[in-house]
């Protein structure tokens, strides 16, 4: 098996795929892993691949010249936005002044990337998205728009970032935002834990992760647990226990950052309780274009000490580790075993802390 990058390490950013010109590329998800296969037989050996994948060669990444915390002054941004609506007020300035956003959506059943250029557009991207994305095709899309002299913002994954940079080059109408991401699971381990309730992903509609600093999985508007429970799905997420295998070795989990901007929560943040409950953000600038695109949107911003938001942040000088109970989680999940079940016989008990609390809140007796 020949691939792109070292084996078991692909990130599934899928610029390999857009790159090549002999469709000689197919990315393999195995739940473990992701792999960029190459097939011999329509391979040119042409190397763009290899020269492309930010696996193999990653853009310059630098440290923040700025670091605040906020929150957007559209009070509604703000409500909408998991955290504090930065990367939607930043959005809005952007699509407002001529340019085009490139960020991730749900649509159809995929968490797919797709442009924007109006108001009403970016608001298909709020929300965190707390399973692996596939850019395939935003990046010839990219490509055309700075081509014809049109202003881009990117917002993604930093190793999705890297891939947009890889793939366009530098270009001086290409903004970006890293996201500082905990890992990404691959779409099949959301797909199972559906299953559990008749539901896959192309009939799922409105999914939502998390609300503020509350985690938990929504699908149009009903929760799969009582509110004293986090469910099956984010609590393998938060124990990171569900991430592809590169995410544990993700060389964009530091400080140096490869975005112009880069955007979090503020956990750790010394703001008063009744402020944070409505969200957050953290907020990173590492270039001029950073700063631009801060000045153009209507934020409140204010200092933050760094050391503290990197010691709150951890993937902002480490990537997450990798759990003991992960192995074990997804050998049961490769079996086809129901997701509640994978969860029980690597978590046995926390499962019965969280049979507790869910009878102790259907009897009323905590609420």
């Amino acid at each position: 098996m020949k691939t792109v990058c070292k084996k078991d390490q692909c990130a599934g950013c899928m610029a390999c795929v857009d790159i090549c010109s002999k469709k000689a590329i197919q990315v393999v998800d195995s739940v473990v892993a992701y792999n960029a296969i190459i097939d011999e037989e329509k391979c040119i050996n042409c190397g763009a691949c290899e020269k492309i994948c930010q696996e193999n060669k990653s853009p310059i990444q630098q440290k923040p010249i700025v670091w605040k915390e906020g929150w957007a002054n559209d009070q509604k941004i703000r409500k909408k936005a998991s955290s504090g609506g930065v990367a939607s007020a930043i959005e809005l300035a952007f699509v407002n002044n001529g340019g085009t956003v490139c960020s991730c959506s749900f649509e159809n059943g995929f968490f797919c990337f797709s442009s924007a250029q109006t108001e009403q557009e970016i608001e298909k991207f709020t929300g965190s998205k707390y399973v692996k994305s596939n850019p395939k095709g935003i990046y010839k899309k990219i490509f055309d728009l700075l081509r014809n002299g049109k202003k881009v913002l990117f917002v993604g994954l930093p190793c999705q970032v890297a891939a947009v940079k890889n793939f366009v080059g530098d270009r001086k109408n290409l903004y970006t935002i890293d996201l500082i991401c905990h890992g990404t699971p691959s779409p099949k381990i959301l797909e199972r834990f559906l299953n559990d309730y008749q539901l896959d992903l192309v009939s799922a509609s409105n999914i939502k992760f998390r609300e503020k600093t509350k985690f938990y999985l929504e699908n149009n508007q009903k929760r799969f647990t009582v509110p004293t429970v986090v469910d099956n799905y984010l609590m393998t997420f938060l124990d990171a226990a569900s991430y592809t295998e590169n995410c544990y070795e993700c060389k964009y989990a530091k400080t140096e950052r490869v975005g112009d901007i880069t955007l979090g929560d503020s956990w750790g943040s010394e703001l008063a309780e009744d402020i944070q409950c409505k969200g957050v953000s953290l907020v990173l600038c590492q270039t001029e274009k950073g700063k631009e695109l801060l000045e153009q949107a209507d934020l409140h911003l204010s200092d933050i000490n760094l050391e503290r938001a990197i010691q709150w942040n951890h993937q902002l000088h480490r990537p997450s580790e990798k759990p003991k109970q992960r192995d074990k989680f997804l050998k049961e999940i490769r079996k086809g075993k129901k997701f509640s079940l994978c969860v029980w016989v690597s978590y046995p008990k926390r499962c019965i802390k969280n049979f507790i609390k869910t009878i102790l809140y259907k009897t009323k007796i905590v609420r």
